[in-house]
This record gives C-alpha cells, structure tokens and sequence, in this order.
C-alpha cells in the first residue's frame, strides 16, 4: 500500500484522537464534544474553521494561491443510541451512546488529512474539510445543505467515503450511479376495540389485525417490486398492550423501507398504505399508515467515481479496487450533499481481523489499521484534482 510516509508517522497519534472520540459518543445535533474537538484541531493545523452549520457541524478551509477551484471532503461525527458490549479500554464511557458506525474512524481520518495537507499544502486551491452531524437517521447532510453549505463553501465536486467490514483491509469499492438506497420510515397506528382477554368476541383485537398486516406488507416486496429492482420492508418494532388479560385498544407497528430508484419508494408508500387500511377494515379497525422517505438514494456521478476510484488504485494497486461494486441496501446522507454538488462515495475495506463484526452491531469497533490509508486517499485525492500548475 501507498500510504504517505507523513501520515503514516501520525498513525500513533491518529489512533489516540479516534478511541478518544470512541470512548466519548455523541448522537445526532448533540456532538459537542466532538466538534469542539474538531473545530480546535483544525485551527491548529492552520485551517479557518466554521462552527455552527447545522447546530454541531463544522468546516475547516485550507487556501493555496489564487486558484477559485475547491473539493469538499465530508466525514460525519454522531454515534448511534445502543450499548456498547466491547471490553476494552477506549469502550464508551456513556450507556445507551456508541460508535457502532465507525463515524469516529472516518472523523479521525479526515484529520489526519487535514494535518497533512496543512503542512505540506501541495495543491493549487481550497479544500473544504466538512465534519457533518447527525447522519444517523437525522439528517444532518441535508440541514448542512439546507443552511447553504456549498454557497458559503463552493466545491467543484464532493467525496466521502465509509468503513466496510465485510471488505478486507487494504481494497476499496465504488460504483457509478446508484450505489445506497433511499430510506423511508412508517408507522401503522391501528385502533380497535380493547376487551377482556376472555372475551375477545366483545372486542377488535389491535394485535391479530397487526400480525395480518406484518404478513401482508411481505406480499409487496415479493408481488409489486420488478424482479429487475431491489427494495425492501421490514417491521422492526410491534406495541401493543400491557397486561396478560386485555385485549388493547390499540397497537403501532414501526419499520422501514429500502430502494434504488424514486418511483419505486412512491410504490412501496402507496402499497403500504393500501395495504394496512384494506386489512384493517376488513377486520373492523381503523387504520392510518404514515410513511416518509428520510433519504433519497445515493449516487455517484459517473467521472467523480472513476476519478475516486483512479485515487484508490494508486494506493493500493488495480486489483484492489472494485469499480463495480456491490449495490449497498443501507442508506446514507451524502446522498443530500451528492444532489446539489457532483461528487462519489467511496467504500474502504476494514475487514479481515479477528472478532470482528459488521457495522451498527455492539460488539463492533473501528479497525485502526486503517486511519492512515484512509487519510492518504483524501491528501492524494486533493493533491490530484488540485495539482500545482508547473512553473515554466
């Protein structure tokens, strides 16, 4: 591998901020901790730094000359509301808080470049080094795009990238178009008839007519979506009742949808809807769906992926690159940032080391092998588009 001797000499350092932020998570909107960490670390690499953007997101700028040609980097910073089952000890420090994402890997590798370019300033232009809030289910790329993030901040073109465990350390994955999926919410509030758990004949039972739903929604997927497409439903949350012998009065199913393409999403929220009311009034209840798409699906143009790509294969060699990869059912919102700035998301190879897991799992942790190559992508990615012209 490639790795830049000057970031691979901070590979010590660059470990101790990532467990620090490990130890410490934050949820979405409050990364206080973090992005003061961040915002301090920028300046003093030499950065001008922004707080403020989207309550806790922050924006460092490295300028180099005259050039009004710019690149964004984007990492976000929240963690995810779980517990932590990890022992060791840079575990979280907070219950219910953890960096199960790896959002504190990508974080720390972003500051790793941007010390890096801040002392070397190799490059003819302005990077934008953008740490995000809130990606977890919040959308915090979207209110960073909302309060005028690539006006105050203009890119030419925008690129993230996220950990893969799954993907051995050392190889990267990218793919042109569609590469994550648009993600949605709903919840079906069913209202029936509470009764004596003895008699359910004098009542309607919320709960019969939310398993048929649960059953139901599965005949979408299987009967509506075009073999050619890939979508899914899936309840994850059912809550009804509180005592062995009442019939309630009500239940709430929660859950989500995944798909590629929008027509595909309105498909899946009209159908759910449709469906959920039918049952319910077959059965007697009264039914009402709410179903909301949070992100849209994540694409990567086309020459900003081959260009990504081109980065990852000068650090680790052709073979090591996938540049068709697989398409990702996890949603991401880089997809807001993707919408109004060209630009490509990258996916990094993490994977391959003993006890490890799959992302968003309480057993999960951050492969610190990988910080400096992750690093040297982003400084090779800007030295690249941003090279110095040759002085004749």
């Amino acid at each position: 591998m490639n790795i830049e001797p000057k970031i691979a000499a901070i590979h010590d350092q660059m470990t101790a901020w990532r467990r620090d932020i490990h130890a410490h998570p934050e949820l979405g909107f409050e990364e206080a901790r973090t992005s003061a960490i961040v915002a301090q670390k920028l300046k003093e690499f030499g950065c001008d730094v922004v707080t403020g953007i989207a309550k806790t997101g922050v924006v460092g700028t490295i300028r180099v000359g005259n050039s009004p040609r710019a690149v964004g980097l984007r990492a976000d910073m929240d963690a995810l509301p779980m517990d932590e089952l990890n022992t060791f000890a840079h575990r979280s420090t907070h219950a219910g808080r953890m960096h199960a994402c790896g959002h504190d890997g990508h974080t720390t590798m972003l500051l790793g470049a941007a010390k890096y370019l801040s002392e070397t300033r190799n490059f003819e232009g302005a990077v934008h080094f953008i740490f995000q809030p809130a990606e977890e289910g919040m959308g915090g790329g979207r209110v960073m795009v909302e309060e005028g993030l690539f006006d105050k901040f203009p890119c030419e073109a925008v690129f993230g990238m996220h950990n893969r465990p799954n993907l051995p350390v050392g190889k990267f994955s990218i793919r042109s178009g569609p590469m994550m999926a648009a993600a949605g919410l709903f919840d079906i509030h069913i209202t029936g008839k509470g009764a004596h758990g003895a008699r359910p004949e004098s009542g309607i039972d919320p709960v019969v007519v939310g398993g048929q739903i649960i059953t139901a929604l599965q005949s979408i997927v299987a009967r509506n979506v075009s073999p050619h497409d890939s979508a899914v439903i899936s309840v994850t949350q059912m809550h009804a009742g509180d005592a062995y012998n009442v019939i309630p009065e009500s239940a709430v199913l929660r859950g989500t949808i995944r798909a590629f393409k929008p027509e595909v999403m309105k498909m899946l929220k009209a159908n759910i809807e449709r469906v959920a009311r039918g049952i319910g009034e077959g059965l007697g209840a009264s039914v009402r769906a709410d179903v909301r798409e949070i992100y849209p699906p994540l694409v990567n143009n086309p020459t900003e992926a081959k260009f990504a790509a081109d980065i990852a294969a000068d650090l680790v060699g052709e073979a090591n690159v996938d540049r068709n990869g697989q398409l990702v059912m996890a949603s991401e919102d880089f997809s807001f940032m993707l919408n109004t700035c060209p630009g490509a998301f990258m996916l990094i190879g993490q994977g391959g080391t003993e006890g490890g897991c799959e992302v968003h799992n309480p057993g999960y942790d951050f492969n610190d092998e990988v910080l400096p190559l992750g690093a040297s992508f982003f400084a090779h990615l800007v030295e690249t588009r941003l090279k110095k012209e040759a002085v004749a």
